[in-house]
């Protein structure tokens, strides 16, 4: 820790990372594992990137160390280390096809996905539920999904009880965001049981299916799994329950706010104007099916460089803020675009479950919703 002596400088950092020897010989600099490396204030956050998953924990113990060692530097007031790594598409065991109903001899019974839905007479929400909140964009690439899982991860590190559905069925990218490769089970070919890591319940179609396999179903088929994953999932008792949107306003977006009570939708954005203009689309749509907005989330507002320290608004700046007030909806909040948030998406581990600039903007956000009574 510090003992009241000048911050640590970048080049002081540098210097100490060169020195730290590898177990298996180099240093961080000269093997160019480092990445996003800030030193701010006598904060020191940066990512070891190592070649594989399997190389990564092993590294964990040098990561602990080195961690240690640089909080005893003179002029240092805190270090978070991550480590990542590429992340390799997990081994898929055969399975049997979807639309078999006969359990594996050896295995659980099978489950069937995406079959057209039942009618109902109650709305699809999940038992212990208390919230349901859809977030949705009017087009692709704006950092939905990003802020979906992250936002999951910050109100359960706030103590809320969080569940996220992933049901961008045509792009799940949710399980490799939230470290989730496994198959989930289901004990009598009907319930499927969830899984669970960074404090958060999760289900994905993409848990499902092998993560090249494309989904080409049509309308009552997306609809069909849609159901399946709100009623046949074992939720169990949740605050709130965040359901990541495919982009646009499409079948999957229909379904949920026609046939759910949701407590309301959050609409990303980008700040450039032909991102806002899908964006008025998304909003169009949640009132014309009586949906009500809780806000408007401007994504990737600002890059600030780890070099200099500058701001760039490569996207431009404001434009959803003014948005929401030209519409007159709440504006939750504008959110970085950052290395180490692509990063961590990529490893696994959302950004908002460390620290840092990145973290804390997710974590402000989520506390505007407990704060409003909507988590």
């Amino acid at each position: 820790m510090s003992d009241g002596k000048s911050q640590i400088t970048r080049a002081e950092v540098d210097a100490f990372l060169a020195q730290f020897a590898l177990p298996d010989g180099g240093n961080l600099i000269s093997r160019d594992m480092v990445r996003a490396l800030r030193v701010e204030d006598g904060r020191i956050t940066f990512i070891i990137e190592a070649e594989t998953p399997q190389a990564a924990r092993a590294l964990e113990g040098f990561r602990a160390a080195l961690q240690q060692a640089l909080e005893a530097q003179a002029g240092v007031g805190a270090v978070s280390i991550a480590l990542t790594a590429p992340t390799q598409a997990p081994q898929q065991a055969p399975q049997q096809a979807p639309h078999s109903a006969k359990p594996a001899p050896d295995g659980p019974p099978s489950l069937k996905i995406g079959g057209h839905a039942k009618p109902q007479s109650e709305p699809m929400n999940p038992k212990g539920v208390a919230r349901i909140i859809a977030i949705g964009s009017g087009k692709g690439g704006v950092g939905k999904s990003t802020l979906s899982s992250n936002l999951a991860v910050a109100l359960a590190r706030q103590g809320r009880k969080v569940g996220l559905l992933d049901a961008d069925i045509y792009g799940p990218s949710q399980p490799r965001m939230m470290g989730l490769t496994k198959r989930p089970a289901s004990p009598d070919g009907k319930t499927i049981l969830p899984l669970h890591n960074h404090g958060v319940t999760f289900m994905s179609i993409g848990l499902m299916l092998p993560e090249e396999k494309a989904v080409v179903w049509r309308g009552p088929m997306l609809m069909g799994a849609l159901q399946q994953m709100m009623t046949q999932v074992e939720w169990g008792e949740l605050d709130i329950l965040l359901v990541d949107l495919p982009p646009g306003t499409g079948d999957v977006a229909m379904t949920l706010c026609q046939r759910s009570k949701l407590t309301g939708a959050i609409v990303v954005s980008t700040p450039q104007d032909v991102a806002l203009l899908d964006a008025r689309k998304a909003l169009d749509m949640f009132a014309t099916l009586k949906t009500p907005v809780l806000g408007l989330v401007e994504n990737m507002s600002g890059f600030v460089c780890p070099e200099c320290g500058h701001e760039a608004h490569i996207f431009g700046q404001g434009g959803v803020a003014a948005e929401a007030e030209k519409m007159g909806v709440p504006f939750l909040g504008a959110l970085p675009i950052s290395l180490e948030t692509r990063l961590a998406g990529d490893a696994g581990t959302p950004i908002a479950a460390s620290e840092g600039a990145a973290a804390e903007a997710y974590a402000q956000l989520a506390a505007r919703l407990v704060a409003g009574g909507m988590a």
